[in-house]
């Protein structure tokens, strides 16, 4: 019977349960344990398809085309395991099943209730992972915090499965607050007790309890907690901030919460192997030079809606011995020509992303990255928006545009794809999920793979328009990744620059802290390049 880890957040949001989870995943991974993790979100969204970035944050993708929550981006690059749909559940698709199958009439006439159904249903979720992947364990994260109304169902469902499984296969694991007051110079506690108190009131007592704050907490403040909250005194695991978040499974280590978690399951005591992660993390500590990357979005207000991207970009840095400096640069404010704040820039990158505000920003940027030949690396929009600048400025495409922006353009480069120019339902209707790119020989693309054929993830509705390829070809535009039939052009580079690369897809939904996606691996690489070719990388501050 596999195990049952439920992660659970109090008094605020933004604690970092997904980071809690993810790394108990990776500690049991560590020790040979079969391990996934799903994410059960309260909203009634049927999945953050359709959410505003500055709403949710970044829409991760999986390989099977889930829209998901981006805490399984943090899952994927710490258990290094590709997740699915299966693995990433919302009130809105748990109610939207209850209802389907109240309509065909399988409750047999009764009343639908919360309780049993909605929690029912939850739990069938919960254990139907296990059973589809053989798992010795499952580390479920319920998203929100303790006292949210929209929660309740969840916090009922995993109460009762405790009963339904044992309490020898249940283990409930509570992330809270202990805010540091620096004028009086105290732990504050109390928040962690309400919070526990609202938890022990849906009817769950939490086994361990990770104590989230800005500084590392003194034993006394964790004993404190361990009396009031009813939790053994090693159950009370500091998490205090870091520079890296990849740093928080070697100090939960350290305080030996897999084994106790281990203890608690009743899970054979196998070593922990965590070499190549220590080494990570050594890596990423050590660092000296840095390199500057200016990352050209539209979302720049909430880091979040590009985790993926900062995340691959790290990976890649560390990779290169190089410490990332990033520059955030919203494109909007470059809707006019003022490049003055790129002089010390070594990498340029644009990001996804959709709709009219900050495209004409973002098209002046790729011009002045690939006329400046500063290496450019442009990720789904970010291939748009260099398609249309180079037939603008090198075919002489006057006011070429995608339609997405201009419905009315003369020279539509970018358009929706045919299947897409009668669907009218938003959510879950794009191009999602991993599809095979087929890399053209003898381009650069191709030699930083090393492969003829990879699978990429995808979430958009345009392309390059297909019309306009032998066009953009013949002004020395390379297509050098496409789809299996040739129509879809996957990637494009220029040959006589440094480093210019755009995808269709989303690379960074693949990169991973020990084995960095090879377009940013050679992004930063040739951007350390341009850096020491300009004098820039002599000083570690820049």
């Amino acid at each position: 019977m596999a195990k049952y880890i439920f992660v659970t957040g109090g008094v605020v949001s933004s604690l970092g349960k997904g980071i809690t989870a993810s790394s108990i995943g990776l500690l049991l991974k560590s020790r040979g344990f079969r391990v996934s993790l799903q994410k059960f979100d309260p909203y009634i969204n049927v999945d953050p398809g359709t959410m505003n970035p500055y709403q949710h944050g970044e829409v991760f993708v999986t390989q099977d085309g889930a829209e998901t929550d981006l805490d399984l981006g943090h899952y994927e690059r710490f258990i290094d395991e590709n997740l699915s749909r299966h693995n990433n559940h919302t009130t809105g698709q748990i109610y939207e099943s209850v209802l389907e199958k109240e309509r065909k009439g399988l409750f047999l006439g009764g009343t639908v209730q919360v309780v049993p159904h909605i929690t029912n249903e939850i739990k069938q979720r919960i254990t139907k992972l296990a059973s589809k992947e053989s798992l010795d364990v499952v580390i479920c994260e319920i998203g929100g915090t303790v006292g949210d109304i929209e929660g309740q169902p969840f916090l009922e469902a995993i109460r009762q499965l405790r009963l339904d499984l044992g309490p020898g296969n249940v283990l409930y694991v509570h992330v809270t607050l202990v805010p540091y007051i620096a004028t009086s110079g105290e732990f504050k506690t109390k928040p962690t007790q309400h919070s526990v108190r609202e938890l022990r009131a849906a009817g769950i007592q939490p086994d361990i309890i990770i104590a989230r704050s800005t500084e590392r907490m003194p034993r006394a403040a964790r004993e404190k907690i361990s009396l009031f909250c009813s939790v053994e005194k090693e159950a009370v695991i500091d998490a205090p901030d870091v520079e890296s978040i990849y740093e928080i499974p070697l100090i939960f280590h350290e305080q030996e919460l897999d084994r106790l978690v281990i203890a608690k399951l009743g899970l054979a005591e196998n070593p922990a192997e965590l070499s190549a992660w220590r080494d990570y993390v050594e890596r990423e500590r050590n660092r000296r030079e840095s390199i500057r990357i200016a990352l050209v979005g539209k979302y720049t207000g909430l880091k979040d809606a590009y985790k993926s991207v900062i995340e691959a970009l790290n990976h890649a840095a560390v990779a290169e011995g190089m410490r990332l400096d990033l520059v955030w640069v919203e494109s909007s404010d470059y809707d006019e020509d003022k490049f003055e704040g790129f002089k010390d820039i070594d990498g340029i990158l644009v990001p996804g992303g959709f709709g009219i505000r900050g495209i004409e920003g973002k098209i002046r940027v790729v011009r002045y990255a690939r006329e400046n030949r500063i290496p450019y690396l442009g990720l789904c929009v970010g291939l748009q928006v260099a398609v249309i600048e180079f037939a603008r400025n090198v075919c002489g495409l006057e006011d070429a545009n995608s339609t997405e922006f201009n419905k009315k353009t003369p020279h539509p480069v970018i358009d929706l794809m045919p299947e897409q120019k009668n669907i009218y339902r938003k959510g879950g209707t794009m191009r999602l999920g991993s599809y095979p790119c087929i890399l053209k020989p003898e381009t650069r693309t191709r030699e930083y793979y090393g492969k003829e054929v990879v699978f990429e993830r995808h979430r958009h509705r345009y392309e390059v328009n297909p019309a306009y390829l032998e066009r953009l070809q013949d002004a020395g535009l390379v297509i050098s990744g496409s789809s299996p039939d040739g129509l879809l052009a996957e990637i494009v580079e220029l040959p006589d620059h440094p480093f210019f690369v755009a995808s269709q897809f989303h690379p960074e939904f693949l990169s991973r802290p020990l084995r960095p996606h090879p377009l940013f691996a050679n992004f930063i690489s040739k951007a350390h390049e341009y850096a020491a070719r300009s004098g820039l990388a002599d000083s570690p501050s820049k």
